[in-house]
């Protein structure tokens, strides 16, 4: 398997930001880590062995992402609107400086996928950005911004809580016929520490449902299936199998 590891500077954040990549062809995946995780993890956590089949026929090439999630969704105890700048800034790093960055032609379109908080930012870049993203897996996400906000709301908290933006698009938006024309999973399990991603699931799905998105995939997983990895390691390959059919 091909894999590459880079650092560089980036202007966004003023900070040097690193990413891996696996693979050498196929579907780009863009892989975003649980809360305050890193880049590496979806490798230590045994998702890139369970993608290896994809990864080594061409079919698929991995990037796995680094977060900032401790300077912004975790650190409950900083200012909120500074906390969600940074967001933003770490938004722009990923879509304006890393994506141009890793398209192997200037025409192609990105998968985002995530697991717990990598789920949500899985489902928040898709819809924010259909224009850069043609699909997205969430597994075990909470698709709303309270969570890391408690209740503070401004204009970029609520662009970064798909709950809220999209309950509010209209139907006809040009978006959601973007939305129409992607593949997009939602996963999430029913057993121990899924209550809330749980809920947060089914709200997607209603709102999605009441906006003509019929193509986005809901599924619900049973009631031994836990909010941690070995069950992510189950979900990923069986998702990744329909994305690329």
């Amino acid at each position: 398997m091909n894999i590459e590891y880079h650092k560089w500077w980036s202007q966004n954040l003023c900070r040097e930001m690193e990413y891996k990549v696996y693979g050498h062809d196929g579907q780009a995946l863009l892989a975003f880590p649980c809360q305050d995780g890193r880049f590496f993890d979806w490798e230590n956590y045994g998702m890139i062995h369970v993608l290896a089949p994809f990864i080594e026929a061409g079919r698929l090439r991995v990037i796995c992402v680094d977060g900032i999630d401790w300077e912004t969704w975790s650190n409950k105890w900083g200012d909120k609107r500074w906390r969600i700048e940074r967001h933003e800034s770490w938004f722009r790093y990923v879509t304006d400086e890393l994506l141009p960055n890793i398209k192997h032609n200037p025409q192609q379109m990105f998968i985002t996928t995530g697991c717990s908080m990598g789920g949500f930012h899985a489902a928040n870049f898709f819809f924010r950005r259909p224009d850069l993203f043609n699909g997205m897996l969430a597994m075990s996400g909470l698709y709303h911004a309270a969570y890391g906000f408690d209740g503070y709301m401004d204009d970029l908290v609520y662009a970064n809580s798909p709950q809220d933006f999209l309950q509010q698009m209209p139907a006809d938006h040009p978006w959601m016929q973007a939305y129409r024309h992607s593949k997009i999973i939602f996963c999430v399990g029913q057993g121990r520490w899924e209550d809330d991603l749980l809920w947060s699931t089914r709200e997607m799905d209603r709102i999605l449902k009441e906006k003509g998105v019929h193509n986005a995939w809901f599924d619900y997983w049973g009631h031994d299936v836990d909010h941690d990895w070995p069950f992510w390691r189950q979900q990923l390959p069986y998702f990744a199998d329909k994305l690329l059919g």
